[in-house]
C-alpha cells in the first residue's frame, strides 16, 4: 500500500476538476439564460413600439372620420 497518498491526492485533484467542470456548464447556462432574457425584453420592447404605433394611427383615422361627420 505504498500507493495510498497518491490515491488519496488524485481523488482530491479529480474532485477539483468535477467542480470547475460544473462550474464552467452553470456560467455556460447562465450565458444563455441572460441572452435569452435579453431577447425576449428586446422584442417585447418592439410589440409593445408597434402596438402604440397602431393605436397612434386609429386614434388619428378616428378622429378625421368623426370630424367628416359633423361636417354634413
Amino acid at each position: 500500500m505504498c500507493c495510498g497518498g497518491f490515491f488519496k491526492a488524485a481523488g482530491g485533484l479529480g474532485a477539483i476538476v468535477a467542480l470547475i467542470l460544473v462550474i464552467v456548464a452553470l456560467l455556460k447556462q447562465l450565458i444563455l439564460l441572460v441572452g435569452f432574457l435579453l431577447t425576449a425584453v428586446k422584442v417585447a420592447i418592439v410589440v409593445i413600439f408597434v402596438a402604440l404605433l397602431v393605436m397612434i394611427v386609429l386614434a388619428i383615422l378616428r378622429d378625421r372620420s368623426r370630424k367628416r361627420r359633423e361636417e354634413i
